[in-house]
């Protein structure tokens, strides 16, 4: 919005030729992340003391951690905090006639949407639950889906127009159209090495990475302060992605497949790392606030959704590593217990608590310990992930 209205008065007089900094994506991210930071800070203690006069507060599971039990009736769904400070700062501060920007917001309000229903069960109807997982997927498979059939199509062809049409040539041909080349699975740390995908299996793909993405940052958030870092690690590391490649020059000296509009996404990837920043204030042990399922669900589809767009779904799971255990050690151990159950008619485990965050817990690290260990592995792996710009 900011943008159209310098670019407005930069027509009005030459007086305000000073407003051509606005055009600048660099700067307009960095004010995006102060805005959203600003917000959070300073609506932080008033969405606290409103989720606390609403009763709003964390059940605790009663299979849960013994240690946890103290942080039961602390507020949650403080990931609505999370959500206003990202939509007002973007809304301020990105080209509003940025398609890739607007999706990835729908998509972030959604999933925002689904946990708020989820977190509205659990503190409303005591139900420490929420959502039923059969009710809850099929609401993010269906946003998943209608992203997947967007993008497959968005990401290949560089106006709406454009879009319509190649959907229309998909139809044509019998629902059988190669796509280009970037619209393939790139791997990273090889030159130009994609593999082709089709447009089933790009929507396949990029449903898993979205909904997955979006599931593994929901299961690790389960300690004061463990998701929002990483989140913010990993989103700004996705910024930079989206900054080169949105731009030509740097697209293809780092064979990088080039993405026009792209570069946009650096302004959402911003605001997100200044809203987890302000939100951690009040989030850090001991916690004052929860970001609940309305966070967790959708800072991971947003996530998800970047890394498709960006063409780097394999750096997003190596940037996320712990994000992806968490998710693989719940599966596993959920998987391992119904095996022996069946097979010797009585469940055993593999882990002493999944997720794995739990399981060190038991083992006898405190909170902090896991949450600061935790931070410092993904910020070693988004270097790894950042490494691949040049490594090829």
């Amino acid at each position: 919005m900011l943008l159209n209205l310098a670019q407005w008065l930069q027509s009005l007089s030459p007086e305000w030729g000073f407003l051509r900094i606005f055009q600048y994506i660099t700067f307009r991210a960095v004010m995006a992340a102060l805005t959203s930071l600003l917000i959070g800070l300073i609506a932080g203690p008033a969405v606290i003391r409103h989720l606390t006069a609403l009763k709003i507060g964390q059940p605790v599971r009663g299979y849960g951690m013994e240690s946890h039990l103290a942080k039961s009736g602390t507020p949650t769904m403080g990931g609505v905090l999370i959500l206003m400070s990202i939509a007002v700062s973007t809304l301020l501060w990105f080209d509003w006639s940025n398609r890739f920007v607007w999706i990835v917001l729908i998509v972030t309000l959604g999933f925002g949407a689904i946990g708020w229903v989820d977190d509205w069960r659990k503190v409303v109807n005591k139900d420490p639950e929420g959502m039923r997982s059969r009710e809850k997927y099929f609401w993010q498979s269906v946003l998943g889906l209608l992203a997947a059939f967007y993008l497959v199509f968005s990401i290949s062809e560089s106006s709406n127009l454009r879009v319509l049409d190649l959907f229309f040539k998909w139809v044509m041909s019998g629902f059988d159209l190669n796509l280009p080349p970037k619209a393939g699975l790139l791997v990273p740390f090889f030159k130009e090495v994609s593999y082709p995908l089709g447009v089933l299996g790009f929507m396949v793909m990029t449903y898993l990475v979205i909904v997955g993405s979006s599931n593994a940052v929901n299961l690790t958030d389960g300690l004061d302060g463990l998701a929002i870092m990483p989140v913010v690690m990993v989103g700004s590391t996705l910024g930079l992605f989206a900054y080169v490649t949105g731009s030509s020059v740097y697209a293809k000296y780092l064979f990088l497949p080039y993405i026009p509009g792209a570069g946009e996404l650096m302004i959402f990837c911003a605001a997100m790392a200044g809203a987890g920043l302000a939100f951690l204030w009040f989030n850090t042990h001991p916690a004052q606030v929860f970001m609940g399922d309305v966070g967790a669900l959708a800072l991971g589809a947003a996530l998800g959704t970047i890394a498709v767009i960006v063409r780097q779904e394999i750096v997003l799971a190596i940037m996320g590593g712990i994000f992806v255990v968490e998710a693989l050690s719940v599966m596993a151990q959920v998987s391992y217990f119904k095996y022996t159950k069946k097979k010797y008619g009585e469940g055993r485990r593999i882990l002493k608590m999944a997720p794995l965050h739990h399981h060190f817990e038991k083992s006898g690290w405190k909170e902090t310990q896991v949450v600061v260990r935790f931070w410092i592995i993904t910020m070693l792996l988004c270097l790894v992930g950042l490494s691949t710009l040049k490594l090829r």
